[in-house]
């Protein structure tokens, strides 16, 4: 059995070389046009060509996604980009329309054409028509059961990707128009305001400004907020399905995010592939998953049509156990200092741990903090401000400390 890609988000350059490092095989990114996450940090050009670079110099591959639904006027300006990506020798092209596709085989064309879960690929038909002219890889739809899957498996040669983790949206294959008449901020063309997980309440036709609760809270309710989908507990399932490529959702996600949830799964699968027979899910890896923002967990569609206890009406709010304080700049093995930066306030006497891409982490207390003066200080309360921190162990970097809520 051929052990499936790990495929990460990248928002931005820091969280791409957290992602690689934490263990993804391959990461997806957008460019500052044509893709589905506008507000997500997203890369220049000349970034574009940096993540390339870092990317394969490591043996990994990088995606760009270019799945917007175009009008016309993206049309003219898509071919100068295609040609871009196809020059730096990106992996892949996320694409969900046909258009673009058509532009991806005639202005990219050593490039290898992903079709992305936007194109609602839910039966095994669609992805043999895709396959048929020239997709390389099919993208399946959130809203598809294990079942489903496999079925897909059976009758297509082509290469398949599934989500296992991350937001769900409440929409048919994240085709949604809410954000469009709700705000003007087009969905489908990467602008969306996520009204999915506004508070909501009902309000009768001939009582204006009399707003009623549709579930019986004071605090109203959020009627579309979904859990988030999280399928690590059940990975022997997702890996014997046959699927090529396994996608964690989040290219707005934190660092923090990116690099806890690529580790633990990076992990699981690879111990899962030491010995399949005797694959059991160690408690650490869920605890893993608990530390980073997310909302409570769910399985979606894969094993049954979502219910109500798929949702969450009574709050919005995410949950985490733990907070983001530092990042490993450099480590003195001689000194024994590790120089930080700073990205919680921390202050002497209070214990961390040390979460790292390779070395094994460990938990310790601030005893000796410097700023970058070499003055010895009790608290960093200064948004990304270096300072030194004696470690207890060797440290990397790129490791992450933390402290728990």
């Amino acid at each position: 059995m051929k052990k499936p890609e790990l495929l990460a988000p990248a928002g931005n350059m820091e969280k791409l070389r957290m992602a690689l490092l934490y263990g993804a095989d391959a990461v997806y990114l957008g460019g500052k046009a044509f893709g589905l996450r506008a507000f997500g940090g997203n890369f220049d050009n000349d970034e574009l060509k940096t993540a390339v670079e870092f990317t394969h110099s490591l043996n990994k591959k990088v995606y760009v996604t270019v799945n917007i639904y175009p009008h016309n006027s993206d049309m003219e300006r898509l071919p100068e980009y295609l040609k871009y990506l196809d020059e730096l020798g990106v992996d892949a092209l996320l694409v969900a329309d046909l258009g673009v596709f058509s532009y991806g085989k005639k202005y990219a064309p050593h490039t290898e054409l992903h079709i992305s879960t936007q194109a609602n690929n839910t039966n095994w038909v669609a992805v043999n028509t895709w396959a048929d002219m020239g997709a390389h890889r099919v993208v399946l739809a959130r809203e598809m059961s294990l079942d489903e899957i496999k079925a897909i498996r059976e009758k297509c040669q082509v290469e398949l990707e599934m989500f296992v983790h991350g937001a769900m949206c409440i929409s048919y294959s994240g085709r949604c128009l809410m954000s469009n008449y709700m705000t003007g901020r087009d969905s489908n063309r990467g602008s969306c305001a996520q009204p999915c997980r506004w508070k909501y309440s009902l309000v009768e036709e001939k009582r204006p400004g009399q707003y009623f609760p549709v579930d019986e809270d004071e605090r109203g309710t959020y009627i579309f907020n979904s859990k988030d989908m999280c399928l690590l507990p059940y990975l022997p399932d997702v890996i014997e399905s046959g699927v090529d490529s396994l996608k964690i959702e989040g290219r707005m996600k934190s660092v923090h995010y990116v690099a806890s949830i690529v580790k633990a799964y990076r992990e699981a699968i690879d111990s899962y592939f030491e010995n399949p027979s005797n694959f059991t899910i160690k408690q650490e890896w869920l605890e893993e998953l608990d530390k980073v923002s997310h909302r409570a967990y769910t399985t979606g569609f894969y094993y049954n049509r979502p219910t109500d206890k798929d949702q969450i009406y009574g709050s919005s709010s995410y949950e985490q156990t733990s907070d983001f304080v530092g990042l490993v700049i450099d480590y003195d093995e001689k000194t024994g200092f590790a120089t930080v930066e700073q990205r919680n306030n921390m202050k002497i006497g209070q214990e961390v741990e040390l979460f790292q891409p390779k070395l094994s982490g460990f938990r310790m207390k601030l005893t000796e903090m410097y700023d970058d003066e070499g003055i010895a200080i009790d608290v960093a309360p200064h948004p990304q401000q270096i300072v030194k921190i004696k470690m207890a162990k060797p440290v990397e970097p790129y490791a992450i400390l933390r402290r728990d809520i």
